[in-house]
């Protein structure tokens, strides 16, 4: 991964291959931010009427390259647009620092060492570009090579080392605030590896080996039940989904302690390696993104290795279930009835609405631990992408409270969110005739609808969020800012957030 250091040195002393300003949108043009005055006096105090001359604006995301002049050591000066200029008593918003170093670091790939002269105001806003940077910065080239067997090249390379001025790298808050952000960004880009991974290359045993490997680095304590612990048990959710698949299911304990922890965060994530929707089918079209519908069991499990890494004073448990929704001969059909673990019965209407069936099984199992809250993660229905595009999360929650903290901790982390209702009449749409429940209800309100379904397999007494991450889990169009192609890491920065903010008594 690119490193992250801090310098006190100045964009005409330190030596790097780029020198990364920002520019924001002034009532009269672009206007050169703080961070760059060094860079702006190379220009002779014209680098603001360069760059309007090169066709800047300062819009957000927009990417300027021009030569640097003498005096200053690296080559290449590269202006990012901050978008609208703060007012004069406010400072650059952390998540514009974000998306700007970011954007930046996407621009800079192959390029050895870039110096970044945008805005540091303190800690936090360094943090912001760090970690905008690191996960702008992020490539995925597992199954990539030179072709005819040759070794992969250089081109396209990730920034090899992004050095943010104006930091102070002997102050004990900066410090802290950049191994956060390099612990935090580090563990976003793994849930990105593991949902970029293709389907063939990460079966549900594969996933949970990965867990193992991790935990025995990080010192986790980790729990697989196989195919066999699986039926043995009861979990009928996750056998359910899984049995109509060559590769059985797994369940995935993974757990992080502290000795002084007086709160519990448990985590469930959705791992779902491939859906083809079962015998459902998913029609054409739908099929050929499906290695993401894991995306909350990555988030959960990069989550529980962040909290690890930065020492915080909480226990955090992921339950990753996994599983393989194929279409077979032994797959469960449309009108099946399951026995879930927690023993209630669960008519299948729609055997593509299986994400919550193997939710429902972990997270009974994980309100047998009676933790302070419970949150799960899962690209869970189109509704919700419907409802609130492909950036923007949806949180329910059995507590308006907690709905609400979540949302909050979201905005904080730099991921958006919005809190959606439960209406408890649209219960009702998921009796069934045969079973205790129903896994679908009426077609209005599916989000919702999957929420209440969750919230029946919750324990009592237990606080529980849950966080549809179905439209920013996955991006198909053009990188952004620092989210990449692909798969984003959705969620990761909450959860992360969350268990901060439990460690410090803010919640609960």
């Amino acid at each position: 991964m690119t490193a992250l250091t801090l310098s006190t040195s100045t964009a005409a002393t330190l030596r790097a291959d780029a020198v990364v300003v920002g520019v924001a949108k002034g009532p009269k043009g672009p206007v050169v931010a703080p961070g760059a005055e060094v860079v702006d006096q190379a220009f002779d105090g014209k680098l603001a009427s360069v760059l309007e001359t090169l066709g800047a604006s300062g819009d957000e995301g927009e990417v300027t390259k021009l030569p640097a002049p003498s005096g200053l050591k690296a080559p290449v000066v590269l202006a990012v647009g901050l978008g609208e200029l703060p007012a004069e008593d406010e400072a650059f918003a952390e998540e514009t620092l974000r998306r700007a170093a970011g954007t930046a670091a996407r621009a800079l790939a192959g390029v050895k060492k870039a110096a970044f002269a945008l805005p540091v105001e303190d800690a936090e806003s360094a943090a912001a570009i760090g970690e905008g940077a690191l996960l702008g910065a992020y490539s995925f080239t597992a199954f990539r090579s030179g072709g005819n067997g040759k070794k992969k090249d250089d081109k396209g390379a990730p920034l090899g080392e992004a050095a943010i001025l104006g930091a102070k790298p002997r102050d004990k808050a900066f410090k802290a605030a950049a191994e956060r952000a390099a612990a935090v960004a580090a563990e976003v880009n793994r849930a990105r590896d593991l949902i970029n991974t293709p389907s063939n290359a990460l079966t549900p045993k594969l996933f949970a080996e990965a867990a193992q490997t991790a935990a025995k680095e990080h010192g986790l304590k980790i729990e697989v039940l196989d195919e066999k612990a699986l039926l043995k048990g009861g979990y009928g959710g996750i056998m359910g989904v899984g049995q109509g698949s060559a590769n059985p299911p797994r369940l995935v304990r993974l757990g992080y302690t502290h000795p002084k922890a007086e709160k519990t965060l448990a985590l469930v994530g959705k791992g779902i390696t491939y859906d083809s929707g079962g015998i459902s089918l998913k029609p054409a079209g739908h099929n050929e993104t499906m290695k993401c519908d894991m995306s909350g069991a990555a988030a959960v499990f990069a989550a529980v290795v962040a909290a690890a890494k930065l020492g915080l004073q909480v226990n955090v448990t992921a339950w990753l279930a996994l599983a393989e929704n194929m279409p077979s001969g032994t797959a469960t059909r449309p009108g099946d009835v399951l026995t879930m673990y927690s023993g209630k019965t669960v008519e299948v209407l729609n055997t593509d609405a299986e994400g919550r069936l193997v939710l429902a099984d972990a997270l009974t199992r994980a309100s047998e631990e009676n933790p302070d809250a419970i949150v799960d993660v899962a690209t869970l229905t189109g509704a919700m992408v419907l409802a609130l595009g492909d950036r923007t999360f949806g949180v329910m929650a059995n507590d308006e409270a907690f709905r609400d903290a979540l949302h909050e901790t979201a905005q904080e982390a730099g991921e958006q969110s919005w809190p959606m209702p439960m209406p408890p009449e649209l219960r009702k749409t998921m009796d069934s005739p045969v079973a205790d429940i129903a896994n679908m209800g009426q077609r209005m309100g599916g989000g919702l609808i999957a929420g209440l379904f969750l919230k029946e397999f919750v324990g009592e007494g237990i606080a529980w969020g849950h966080l549809d991450i179905a439209g920013p889990a996955f991006h198909e169009s053009a990188p952004f800012g620092y989210t990449p192609k692909g798969g984003t890491g959705s969620a990761v920065r909450t959860l992360v957030r969350l268990a901060e903010r439990t460690a410090d008594g803010e919640l609960g």
